[in-house]
């Protein structure tokens, strides 16, 4: 009976360390994107605060271990080798500790990159260049056409834009021309001119066809929502963690227990 529960107890962990291994690649997978992307708003996260990138670097090292930890915990469990299992323990630990702290750093820096968000986001409408290849200003730019939004709290942030007021005809940001609701709004970049001849004093932030509601809300909906799914993996990857740490001490503790009843008494 007690073979029995060691084969269950074996094989179930098994399967909890594949699954161990396949959600920290997506772990690790959430890291490497927050990194790379540089065609959202994501980018602008980067720039606007560092916890950002120290964040996406804890996600890739625990995302790293955590499938390093899942196919040593399979060779371990399968083979039953004791000290593989007990480093596996060991190593888990560590990783849900690390997992811990990674949350709670995203958890209490919200506000203050949403504050030094709105900060960079208000720079870069100041300082925006028209044909100047930036990959920040390309990033903005993106955010805003996909989002159908213009400017951080409203359009009327472009107008701290010296350039674009500068502007003798009736121009406006390309990227927050106004679509319909269906339209999927191809990305342009820089300052378009109206189609009619206007003078300088027709160049008023009211007469341009743009959306009038800023990319604020839209941002941060955003970011609720997808540091929301990565804290729900990390969770759900807890989880299986602590099973694993309790099927892997079960594992340890009895596995080749029925060796020692064989060895001679003297």
């Amino acid at each position: 009976m007690g073979s029995a529960c060691i084969k269950v107890t074996k094989y179930f962990l098994f399967l909890f360390n594949l699954l161990f291994f396949i959600l920290g690649g997506v772990i690790l997978g959430f890291g490497v994107w927050i990194l790379a992307d540089r065609s959202s708003f994501i980018f602008v996260l980067q720039t606007s605060s560092s916890s950002l990138s120290v964040g996406a670097y804890i996600f890739i090292g625990v995302g790293a271990v955590t499938m390093l930890m899942g196919f040593l915990g399979c060779i371990g469990a399968v083979n039953e080798v004791r000290c593989l299992l007990g480093l596996y323990f060991v190593f888990l630990l560590l990783i849900l500790i690390a997992q811990v702290a990674s949350g709670v750093l995203f958890y209490f820096n919200m506000d203050k990159v949403k504050q030094e968000m709105g900060n960079i986001v208000t720079k870069l409408i100041q300082d925006y260049k028209h044909g100047q290849e930036d990959s920040l200003q390309q990033g903005w730019d993106y955010v805003q056409a996909q989002g159908k939004c213009c400017g951080w709290v409203s359009f009327y942030n472009w107008t701290e834009n010296a350039e674009l007021m500068n502007r003798t005809t009736l121009t406006y940001p390309c990227s927050c021309e106004l679509k319909g609701e269906d339209d999927i709004p191809p990305l342009k970049k820089g300052f378009c001119e109206a189609s009619s001849n206007s003078t300088q004093s027709d160049n008023i932030p009211e007469n341009w066809p743009v959306y009038k509601k800023g990319c604020m809300e839209k941002v941060q909906e955003w970011l609720q929502e997808n540091l929301g799914i990565i804290l729900g993996v990390c969770v759900g990857v807890a989880v299986i963690e602590l099973l694993g740490m309790l099927l892997s001490i079960c594992l340890c503790r009895h596995v080749h227990s029925e060796d020692y009843s064989k060895v001679p008494k003297y």
